[in-house]
């Protein structure tokens, strides 16, 4: 397999393998159809994937066109990757070996959802669609074939265990969850079998509270009474969807105040595991007396810890990856040489109809019998004449090689005006 494919894929952005949490929030879109809608009037297609931990872009179009769009929006410091290194990460992303928490499972659905969201805002293109749905399918193809999954922790209960780490055991603990969509579902799960004392979870929805509670079997509560739960709870692990900080330092100095044991003077002890992204928890809280604040950069440990556990599967993942890297990369280039032939033939199909029609025109008075032989006749012609040079065009450009594959056309065109921008897919 070349290590250049003229894939006119690039993928721009962020994530936790060199970004720290400041970094990636710096970096987000708050907006997401509005970038969406910026970045279609130049690119073919737009895709973009915002989780806890990466922020990525993913257009159609050259790396230099990406590097200028992201300038104009004042981003820097991201990493970029085009042609078959776009291909192989994504396929590596929806895997899971590329999340902080090897081999989870949510990316999956996160992928689907910024497929969705691209749609919804008529911003997708072919070529991303393809790429996109073909790395799901290795993602989930993986997950059968290997363990990589095994007792996989999200970055849901990897904050669980954080705090159980923290604390030596969540028996009989008081905890608050804030947030019940799907971070909040997969933190209540993992909380269900720790034999609390009692779980609170907090919404700015108090159905969505109740709802998610009654799963668990937890108690729902307001979010105007978050604070007083706050107190109440040993641990508070936030993971809501809000564009800004939703615990203040303010607030948690009087809830902290509240927890104050009358001898020492000093509050109980709150372990806070910030795992939103924008952070729910406003800068300086880890400087109030009792508080002990995480974010999702403490995660990197619990991360480190299953990649251990799991290089083999890892490594029997990328095997597979690499297979299906390699078929995929020859069906996009079966795709091209399927295009580049289509316009030969179509080509060579008016040269036939023009000559045919000129040598009727000469011949006079010709009846119907004698049309459809001279018909028949230069068909057979240009099919015959054609052979050897689709099965040279056909081979070069399925060997990756489209450069021959298109001065084959040219050599066959010249002097006919054959023009082939179309198969230069659609870059920009």
């Amino acid at each position: 397999m070349a290590d250049e494919q003229p894939i006119p894929i690039v993928i721009a952005g962020v994530s936790h393998h060199r970004a720290h949490v400041t970094d990636i929030e710096s970096f987000r879109f708050s907006d997401e159809p509005e970038f969406l809608a910026r970045a279609a009037e130049r690119f073919r297609g737009v895709v973009l994937l915002q989780t806890c931990n990466r922020v990525e872009i993913i257009v159609e179009g050259e790396r230099p066109a990406i590097q200028d769009f992201l300038s104009g929006l004042q981003r820097k410091g991201y990493d970029i990757l085009d042609g078959t290194g776009a291909l192989r990460h994504l396929f590596e992303l929806a895997s899971g070996i590329d999340s902080m928490i090897i081999g989870e499972d949510q990316i999956i659905g996160q992928l689907k959802k910024a497929l969705l969201d691209a749609h919804a805002a008529r911003t997708t293109s072919d070529m991303i669609e393809t790429a996109i749905n073909k790395a799901i399918h290795v993602g989930i193809e993986v997950r059968r074939r290997t363990e990589i999954n095994r007792g996989a922790v999200s970055i849901g209960s990897a904050a669980v265990q954080l705090a159980e780490n923290q604390l030596g055991t969540l028996k009989g603990k008081h905890i608050l969850v804030v947030g019940s969509g799907e971070m909040g579902l997969l933190v209540a799960q993992a909380l269900a079998a720790k034999q609390l004392t009692a779980m609170y979870v907090a919404n700015r929805t108090y159905e969505r509270a109740r709802i998610l509670a009654e799963k668990i079997g937890g108690k729902a509560v307001r979010l105007s009474d978050l604070y007083h739960y706050i107190t109440l709870s040993d641990v508070v692990i936030s993971c809501t969807s809000a564009p800004h900080p939703i615990i203040h330092c303010a607030g948690l100095k009087e809830a902290m105040r509240a927890r104050c044991w009358p001898v020492e003077g000093h509050p109980k002890p709150l372990i806070i595991i910030d795992i939103a992204q924008p952070r729910d928890v406003e800068q300086g809280a880890d400087r109030v007396d009792g508080v002990r604040l995480f974010t999702l950069d403490n995660l990197r440990s619990i991360n480190e810890q299953t990649m251990n556990s799991r290089k083999t599967e890892a490594e029997r993942a990328r095997r597979f990856i690499d297979d299906e890297l390699a078929l995929f990369l020859r069906q996009l280039n079966r795709k091209t040489a399927d295009d580049m032939l289509a316009a030969l033939h179509t080509w060579a199909e008016a040269v036939r109809i023009r000559e045919r029609d000129r040598a009727i025109l000469r011949l006079g008075d010709v009846d119907e019998r004698s049309k459809a032989i001279i018909d028949d006749l230069t068909r057979v012609l240009a099919k015959k004449l054609l052979t050897d040079a689709t099965f040279a065009v056909r081979a070069s450009a399925e060997a990756g090689d489209q450069e021959a594959a298109e001065a084959l056309v040219k050599a066959i065109t010249q002097g006919e005006g054959l023009s082939l921008s179309p198969l230069n897919h659609g870059r920009k």
